[in-house]
């Protein structure tokens, strides 16, 4: 391509705090471009999100086992140079999509597309929407410097969960918003109709925050996974996952996985945030292959105490191998 200028392929960054709905937000869109690349990173070392996501042909790479600001960030330049050379040769999709970390900063990202030569000629970046919950966005915010980075980062702002919130929460979340990005356009969280022509309108196309992007942020999570060998009765489980997130929530803070049912043997996608444990949902491609059930936790600080706790909750009444502790 001597004396040409390379194609540029557009990208687009969806990030938000743990449990925010980062990925429900990622299939509405993709609902409405199918032909999008997607690339997920996730905390924890097994990988539930990419599960969850409506892809129908175009490619999914996961990166898992740590975040964004950390280990793997050595890993997405190389996977973004492969991807271009797949589009460049083919055009099997027209857009890239990475849905980051919960527990990371958008800055690394932003840091590899602007500051990396190669890729800044061969990528644009077309806007980072975070999204945040209307009902524990307050509380995370001023617990987390990783939720702060998401918002001061963001191009667009997607509250979510704002059938659950209280009136307090919802003032404390408007006056953390008006001091971190009183300028960022913020939507409502969307209808499926809602596509990335909206979120594209919406962008801060000169944002220089996004040009200079933060140092990275430290984080302090750690998580762990617990594997079951045998199918699960929600009866008995949930009270069990209900009262480990009451009795943990200053160091819990985020469930996830996938398990399999006693009655009927169906897989159902598992979550819980902010000590909130939602209802089952039933996975949509299940996976013949997979384990009976993986639940990953992901906390604060040491979590040791609330290893042992959950392996106590479930050898009460389930089979279940030991949780490994994964940084």
């Amino acid at each position: 391509m001597s004396g040409q200028a390379p194609p540029v392929l557009p990208v687009l960054i969806v990030t938000g705090f743990l449990g925010s709905g980062k990925t429900t937000l990622v299939n509405r869109l993709l609902r409405r471009q199918p032909r999008s690349a997607v690339i997920v990173n996730e905390f924890g070392a097994v990988p539930i999100d990419q599960k969850l996501l409506e892809q129908a042909g175009a490619p999914l790479a996961v990166l898992s086992g740590g975040c964004l600001c950390c280990q793997v960030r050595n890993a997405m330049a190389p996977l973004l140079r492969n991807l271009w050379m797949a589009w460049r040769e083919r055009r099997p999709f027209d857009r890239v999509v990475i849905e980051t970390s919960g527990v990371a900063s958008p800055g690394p990202v932003l840091d590899i597309l602007l500051c990396d030569r190669w890729l800044a000629q061969r990528f644009r970046l077309e806007a980072v929407v975070t999204t945040v919950s209307a009902a524990d966005g307050a509380d995370q915010i001023e617990r987390f410097p990783e939720a702060v980075a998401q918002i001061a980062l963001s191009d667009v702002l997607m509250i979510t969960h704002g059938d659950l919130v209280s009136p307090v929460a919802g003032e404390r979340l408007e006056a953390n918003l008006a001091r971190l990005a009183p300028a960022t356009p913020r939507l409502a969280s969307p209808a499926d109709a809602m596509g990335f022509e909206t979120l594209l309108a919406l962008s801060a196309k000169d944002s220089p925050l996004r040009r200079t992007p933060p140092r990275d942020v430290e984080h302090g999570f750690r998580s762990f996974t617990l594997r079951l060998d045998v199918p699960v009765d929600w009866v008995a489980v949930e009270p069990l996952l209900a009262e480990l997130l009451q009795h943990h929530a200053d160091r819990l803070v985020r469930l996830k996985g996938i398990v399999q049912l006693a009655e009927g043997g169906s897989q159902v996608v598992i979550q819980a945030a902010a000590g909130r444990l939602y209802a089952p949902v039933p996975v949509a491609a299940p996976q013949a292959d997979a384990p009976r059930g993986q639940l990953v936790f992901i906390g604060v600080g040491a979590l040791d105490e609330l290893a042992r706790a959950v392996v106590a909750a479930f050898g009460a009444g389930l089979p279940a191998s030991v949780p490994r502790m994964l940084h």
